[in-house]
C-alpha cells in the first residue's frame, strides 16, 4: 500500500485530499506545517508527498530543499501562485510536478498515479512480481499461472501490473486507463470492461482462481481474499 504525506495548512483542503486518497486505498498522513512535515519525513518513509507552497513557519520551498538533501521521493507542489518563474524555481529545486489552486481532485489523482508509476520504474528488484501462483516477469513481459504461460496484449499487461503492484487498492476505470494507455481518460467506459473481461477469460483457461475483483461503483482491484 503506497504511503502519501499530505502537507497542507488549510484544514478543509487537507481533509478533502486525505479522505479522497484514503478511499482509494492509500495510506495517508496529514501535516499542517513545514516543521510537522519534516518530523513525519524523518520518522518514516513515504512513496509520495503532496506539498503546499504557502505554509506557516517553514515554507514549502524550504521543506522541498530539506527533502531533496537525502530523498528522491516524488513531490507534487500545490500553490495559488501561477507565475512561470515560481513553477520553474520549484521544478529546479526538485519538485516532480506543480498544480495551481484551485485544482480538480480528478486531475490530482491522475498526477499522483503517474508519479507513483514513474517512480517504481526506477526501483530495482529482481524483475519478478508474484502473487497467489501468478508470476509476472517484467523483463520478458511474460505472465504465467501455475507455470503455464498466458499471452497478453500490451495494455492487458499494464493493467495486470498496476493491480499487482498495489494489492488491495481499488482503481477506477479512468485511473486504469491513464496508467495502461499513458493518456488522459476520455470517458470510454467499455474499453476497460472489455480488457478486464479478456484478462479474466485468458486466466480462466488455466485456472479457476479469480485474480481481479470488481468493486461495484468504484472499479477493480486485485482479488486478495
Amino acid at each position: 500500500m503506497d504511503k502519501i504525506l499530505i502537507v497542507e495548512d488549510d484544514n478543509n483542503i487537507n481533509q478533502m485530499i486525505y479522505e479522497t486518497f484514503s478511499r482509494e486505498g492509500y495510506n495517508c498522513t496529514s501535516a499542517f506545517s513545514g516543521t510537522e512535515a519534516l518530523l513525519h519525513i524523518g520518522s518514516g518513509q513515504f512513496d509520495l508527498i503532496i506539498l503546499d507552497l504557502m505554509l506557516p513557519g517553514l515554507p514549502g520551498d524550504e521543506v522541498l530543499k530539506n527533502i531533496r538533501k537525502d530523498s528522491n521521493v516524488p513531490v507534487i507542489v500545490l500553490s495559488a501562485k501561477d507565475e512561470l518563474d515560481t513553477k520553474v524555481d520549484l521544478l529546479t529545486l526538485g519538485a516532480n510536478d506543480y498544480m495551481v489552486k484551485p485544482f480538480e481532485l480528478k486531475e490530482l489523482k491522475a498526477r499522483v498515479l503517474v508519479q507513483l508509476r514513474d517512480n517504481k520504474k526506477d526501483v530495482k528488484d529482481n524483475g519478478i512480481i508474484e502473487f497467489n501462483n501468478l508470476k509476472y516477469d517484467l523483463q520478458k513481459k511474460q505472465i504465467s499461472v501455475g507455470g503455464k504461460n498466458i499471452p497478453f496484449t500490451v495494455h492487458e499487461l499494464r493493467i495486470i501490473e498496476l493491480l499487482l503492484r498495489h494489492p488491495g487498492q481499488v482503481f477506477s476505470k479512468n485511473e486504469i486507463y491513464e496508467y495502461a494507455w499513458d493518456d488522459y481518460y476520455i470517458g470510454e467506459d467499455k474499453t476497460i470492461n472489455v480488457h478486464i473481461s479478456n484478462i479474466r477469460q485468458k486466466i480462466k483457461k488455466v485456472t479457476d482462481t479469480e485474480y481481479i475483483e470488481t468493486v461495484w461503483g468504484l472499479g477493480f482491484k486485485l482479488a486478495t481474499e
